[in-house]
């Protein structure tokens, strides 16, 4: 294993969410795990070939996708999805040793926290003025230093930065996960495990009344259940945007290739994200008519029709 294949890259610093996901997986016991200042800073390591993969937070289920990630993934050097990592999220409010509740006037977390503990804020610390971190981890490094009185980070943070969980399982939603991404350079895709997910970012050819469905036909007709879509801008002018997906199946499924040709066909630009096992190992409801020996046999048929044998 080369230098950099034996690193693998996450948002920073230590203690944060996305190291606590990172370390459930069983190579990062023989990885070099580095801490970095942002998620750009994570991929960027991958495509410089100074780490072999990189961990990054995509998708929350009360906030939806991280807009950094699906933007970086989707612009510059391509990069693929590997692998998947769902992890249950609970807020702990990490303050300095000896500060009580009522001490607390400024408080910090990644943007993605606020959402997630914004009741439980204005219902215990309605007047503490919030400001935003480069992650979970960061604010409560920022604790430490005395900037602000408390972090929204998670409870296995405190020990790293000196701190006290003054309050415990913060959370507005019941069962509020966040999804990472395990992202490397590009290859060939993980073997289907008949529990998939593929990723990918389509953009418009041109805008006209119902230029989006025409797309979303393309999964449609072949029976592909979208599990995510969201819009995001090109920067190329109001209006312009693309589109990023994850679809039930692996590339190797026929419907889901298919799709894929599909969108190729009519869309301006494609980029493949990858094909990996799902996190929760559900199995897709492939519709009747759907199936690769359905498609084989249609494939067939057209053949034998060529012949004047159907």
């Amino acid at each position: 294993m080369s230098s950099s294949a034996a690193r693998y890259t996450y948002l920073g610093p230590e203690g944060t969410f996305t190291e606590a996901a990172l370390r459930t997986l069983p190579e990062a016991a023989t990885r070099v795990l580095v801490p970095m200042v942002s998620v750009p800073a994570a991929l960027d390591a991958v495509r410089n070939e100074e780490a072999g993969g990189a961990l990054v937070p995509i998708e929350n289920s009360v906030e939806g996708g991280v807009t950094a990630t699906l933007d970086e993934l989707a612009t510059g050097t391509p990069l693929m999805i590997y692998r998947e990592v769902l992890l249950p999220i609970a807020f702990a409010l990490l303050v300095r040793p000896g500060t009580r509740l009522a001490d607390v006037k400024t408080v910090t977390g990644h943007p993605v926290a606020q959402p997630q503990v914004r009741n439980w804020l204005a219902a215990n610390l309605p007047e503490a003025v919030w400001e935003s971190a480069a992650s979970n981890a960061d604010g409560a490094r920022q604790v430490q230093e005395g900037r602000f009185d408390g972090a929204f980070a998670g409870e296995f943070a405190a020990p790293t930065y000196g701190l006290e969980p003054l309050v415990t399982e913060i959370h507005d939603a019941p069962n509020a996960q966040t999804r990472f991404v395990l992202v490397g350079r590009p290859g060939r895709s993980v073997a289907p495990t008949g529990a998939d997910k593929t990723s990918a970012v389509f953009w418009l050819g041109d805008d006209h009344p119902g230029a989006l469905l025409e797309l979303l036909q393309e999964f449609a007709v072949r029976g592909v259940n979208l599990l995510r879509i969201e819009s995001r801008p090109t920067g190329e002018g109001i209006g312009r945007y693309c589109f990023s997906v994850d679809a039930e199946g692996h590339i190797t499924d026929r419907r889901v290739g298919e799709a894929l040709m599909g969108l190729k066909r009519i869309c301006p630009q494609v980029r493949f994200l990858g094909s990996y096992p799902r996190a929760d190992e559900t199995t897709p409801q492939v519709r009747p008519g759907t199936t690769d020996e359905e498609f084989a046999a249609a494939a067939d048929w057209l053949g034998r029709a060529l012949d004047g044998r159907a």
